[in-house]
């Protein structure tokens, strides 16, 4: 989970401050030389820590939160408070230019995912009603252009190639004049990177940023590299003038030392953040929502958000008066499966709901995605008659599924009997009109 190192010591913290009745002073200074600690082992910015625990401690020892009914709660609020301030505060977005294209140049050092961000961020882009083109100024590394056209044919996203034998500066100018000639209102130019900062890298990025004057200048830092990346965004602040940051590898980053002292080092803000391998794992970066995630209070928000992009409202009617009628096929089964598995990973989607924040509230539940894939295997390996009506299927039926699943004749006869506990449960909550799913009640339909 997104920062689980960080997030399960904090909540461990601040857990101790809802069992007192009242704080005093020293109740303060002891939590915060906890939280001190924590912020340290997760690779925060030793200045950063230092200032954010200062302005903790001179809100946390005012009269109104020590004399206070629930002083736990007030410090957790203030906590809260800072850590979104340390991230930025609001959502930072991509400055669209009044006068297309807005050109954006994404730079950064080799391996921290360049070229994969430009495409996931050209497919947001185009989600909200874009037209981007996606440039190959990356001539060093060995199969670069191709790496992008490839994305780009997934995505059905133009990218614009002089070679790998052109150079950059040309390469970025005749790319935005495509763009003009084309009524593309979006550039979004792919860099060289290098495996450390150098004269030669930083002269060819500022001479590429002179000639064509990008709108954005964004740093692609591996969030998993902690102050590396915050030393990496100091550097080319300096030489270039970033104006945000996309984190990749947020997803596998369990301290979160360089989310939360980027900001506050370099003055820039974190814009994206790259939560997966899939080209639609980025997301919007917001401070709020982090932070509450962080202390374990969930990202409903992005929940919701997530479920409204992928979620067919048609469909999901359609099951609800099935699940009224309990006339839940598998069919219907795996469409929900299938909705939910494009949301992202089980245990992120469980990460933001308020009070799964960390490993120790899931305990005893189990997230197996290789669980879900014997499931779809299973299910896919059913005629549809077999999946409709899953009565029919008896042992010679079962021994098929199993050969052509690759799972076990007990595996397919675990789904089945699982299945069928389901619908029964369903029936008796429907039956007569007076369960929670009879009529006259709103029903919420589950993800699965």
């Amino acid at each position: 989970m997104v920062f689980e190192g960080l997030s399960e010591k904090l909540q461990e913290v601040l857990r101790k401050l809802r069992s007192k009745g009242k704080l005093t002073e020293k109740d303060v200074d002891e939590i915060l030389r906890e939280v001190r600690v924590a912020l340290l082992e997760a690779d925060v910015n030793f200045r950063v820590v230092r200032e954010f625990i200062q302005s903790i401690r001179e809100k946390a020892v005012g009269q109104e939160v020590l004399g206070s009914l629930t002083p736990g709660q007030q410090v957790i609020k203030i906590v809260h408070s800072e850590l979104t301030r340390l991230m930025g505060g609001v959502q930072s977005k991509i400055a669209i230019a009044s006068r297309p294209p807005t050109i954006v140049m994404l730079v950064g050092l080799q391996g921290a995912g360049k070229t994969t961000a430009c495409a996931k961020l050209a497919g947001s882009l185009k989600k909200q009603g874009h037209s981007p083109l996606m440039v190959a100024a990356d001539v060093y590394r060995p199969a670069a252009i191709r790496q992008l056209e490839v994305l780009g044919e997934t995505l059905d996203i133009p990218v614009f190639s002089m070679g790998a034998d052109q150079n950059p500066v040309d390469i970025a100018k005749g790319a935005v004049s495509s763009a003009m000639s084309k009524g593309r209102d979006v550039v979004l130019i792919d860099t060289a990177g290098r495996l450390h900062i150098d004269e030669e890298l930083m002269a060819e990025l500022e001479a590429i940023k002179a000639a064509v004057s990008p709108h954005e200048i964004l740093l692609v830092a591996d969030a998993m590299t902690g102050q590396d990346a915050v030393n990496v965004a100091k550097a080319f602040n300096e030489r270039l003038g970033i104006t945000g940051v996309v984190l990749t590898k947020l997803d596998g980053d369990a301290r979160g030392g360089a989310a939360l002292s980027i900001r506050s080092v370099t003055g820039c803000p974190v814009k994206f953040a790259g939560v997966g391998e899939k080209l639609d794992a980025l997301e919007p970066f917001h401070p709020e929502r982090m932070a509450s995630r962080i202390l374990g209070m969930g990202d409903v928000l992005t929940l919701i958000e997530k479920a409204e992009a992928v979620i067919d409202r048609e469909k999901a009617k359609k099951i609800e008066q099935k699940l009224r009628r309990a006339e839940f096929t598998l069919e219907d089964f795996m469409d929900q499966l299938s909705q939910m598995r494009k949301m992202g990973p089980i245990d992120q989607l469980l990460g933001m709901i308020p009070g799964f924040g960390n490993r120790k509230a899931l305990k005893g539940l189990q997230v197996d995605e290789k669980q879900l894939a014997r499931i779809e295997a299973i299910v896919n390996s059913m005629t549809p008659e077999e999946r409709r009506k899953p009565d029919i299927i008896n042992g010679s039926r079962r021994r098929r599924i199993a050969m052509g699943s690759g799972t076990s004749v007990q595996d397919v006869n675990s789904l089945l009997k699982q299945f069928s506990q389901t619908r029964k449960l369903l029936k008796q909550f429907g039956d007569g009109g007076k369960g929670p799913f009879g009529k006259g009640r709103e029903m919420r339909m589950p993800l699965i």
